[in-house]
């Protein structure tokens, strides 16, 4: 599917899988495997941003997959974020899509929401929001916006 079809139809927490379409080269071939791994891959999708209009040009719709995270003693230095837009030649799929009763942790800012983490239950999300220190972040059980649980669907954290 395209990236447009992630955008508009593939929800926060999901795993997205893409491709290029190219086959993957030996392992001997290091600088060719790293530009086909740039080009192939899984994340989480984290974010989703409409077209963005700027003075002389409009930035297309784009989204956002968190790929993973170099850490050391348990201290996260690095995450890996990579942005797709509307426009991109890759191919994707929706790998695996959030667990009804699983929670996603949301922080809303400049008009959009990006997912924080996703855990299996309210108490998970609410430690690791103490854990993590975000005051403003808010909790939502997935399956709850379809109207699949009553009450509860948006929890202030």
């Amino acid at each position: 599917m395209s990236a447009t079809t992630i955008i508009d139809t593939a929800p926060l927490g999901a795993l997205i899988r893409y491709t290029d379409g190219s086959p993957k080269p030996p392992a001997r071939f290091s600088k060719k495997l790293a530009a086909w791994e740039r080009s192939n891959g899984v994340g989480r999708l984290v974010k989703k941003e409409p077209p963005r209009v700027y003075p002389t040009w409009t930035a297309p719709a784009s989204f956002t997959l968190h790929e993973g995270n170099f850490s050391s003693d348990g201290v996260i230095l690095v995450t890996i974020m990579r942005s797709h837009s509307a426009d991109s030649r890759l191919t994707f799929e929706v790998a695996e899509e959030p667990k009804p009763g699983q929670v996603r942790v949301l922080l809303d800012f400049g008009g959009n929401t990006e997912l924080l983490h996703l855990a299996e239950s309210v108490t998970a999300a609410e430690l690791w929001i103490a854990r993590e220190g975000y005051r403003n972040a808010r909790l939502e059980i997935v399956g709850a916006e379809d109207g699949d649980r009553a009450g509860g669907a948006d929890l202030a954290a």
